[in-house]
């Protein structure tokens, strides 16, 4: 058990929780958020935002981003940047496990979004746990001086060559576009192997190659011992979760109007509950009903206060 107790713990770091992280902590509640990257989530990926409610002129995802980590961290949360692996929901005390350690909280807010995916590369779910990798901080270790490869272009897979290079012998960072999210690292173990997609991995009791094809549908095979994947999806992110949460035929956490889970202190806000409409003010306000709600359970209220700023406030 962790010895620090948070009011409300929040997993994801968009929008979604990023504006429960704003109203809880305004609410005095003591607000933590663990978000695996500011990079790594819908929102950071879009390079123009101009029909959010209040912008004047047009902003990047992450530039909206930074405007609502503001906010939180101005009303007193916490953010930190660290990857959730699992959860033990039940009880007063929730527990969040992390990779830095654990989280204990009164309430949990799950915001992790829908970029999951399930295993799709020939191969992939076979070598998990052989060579296949979700997480560099969790396994890079494990291969010191060794051959791997890291398959996306997003800031995320950049980052996370760079950490796997302190490491591996070499690292090939195959990249389907032809453009990085930002610029390869200045490491000589780094290489980048720009407009190719990886269609296989294979090897016998672990990974030993993967098969490529370029965009020109030429193949070939690169010998790694290593394949660490950073490949978006549209799935709702839940594989921390386990068997605690009730979830749809579709994976979705399943929550009602007030945004709250199967299990009483657990609430879930943004597209990891698969709203109908996908857009950043739904998730927004999905955090802002998630963290009202939080505050409810948390002081025993019979329904949620109106959260009005006052004159002399």
């Amino acid at each position: 058990m962790a010895d620090e107790l948070y009011d409300v713990v929040i997993i994801g770091g968009g929008p979604a929780g990023l504006s429960a992280a704003q109203y809880a902590a305004r609410a005095k509640l003591k607000t933590v958020v663990l978000d695996k990257s500011m990079t790594a989530g819908a929102l950071a990926f879009a390079s123009r935002i101009e029909n959010y409610p209040g912008l004047t002129e047009p902003v990047s995802g992450k530039d909206l981003l930074d405007i609502f980590k503001r906010q939180a961290e101005g009303f007193g949360a916490k953010y930190i940047e660290t990857m959730v692996t699992g959860v033990n929901l039940e009880g007063e005390t929730k527990e969040v496990y992390a990779m830095d350690g654990t989280y204990a909280g009164r309430t949990v807010i799950i915001a992790t979004g829908s970029m999951g995916r399930k295993p799709s590369i020939k191969g992939e779910a076979h070598f998990l746990g052989r060579g296949v990798s979700y997480c560099a901080v969790c396994d890079a270790a494990f291969f010191k001086g060794k051959t791997v490869c890291v398959l996306g272009d997003s800031e995320e897979a950049v980052k996370e060559a760079e950490y796997l290079a302190r490491f591996a012998g070499k690292v090939y960072l195959i990249a389907p576009s032809k453009a990085l999210k930002r610029p390869a690292p200045a490491n000589p173990n780094v290489e980048v192997i720009a407009g190719s997609t990886v269609t296989s991995i294979e090897g016998d009791e672990a990974v030993e190659r993967v098969g490529l094809i370029d965009h020109e549908h030429k193949k070939s095979s690169l010998e790694v011992s290593g394949v660490f994947v950073y490949l978006h999806g549209s799935k709702p992110v839940v594989d921390f979760l386990g068997s605690d949460l009730d979830l749809s035929e579709e994976e979705c956490v399943i929550t009602n109007r007030l945004m709250e889970t199967s299990i009483p202190g657990v609430f879930a806000a943004g597209d990891v509950a698969c709203t109908e409409v996908r857009q950043v003010v739904i998730a927004a306000a999905n955090g802002c009903v998630a963290a009202l709600s939080a505050e409810k359970y948390i002081h025993h209220w019979k329904r949620t206060r109106y959260d009005w700023a006052k004159t002399g406030q």
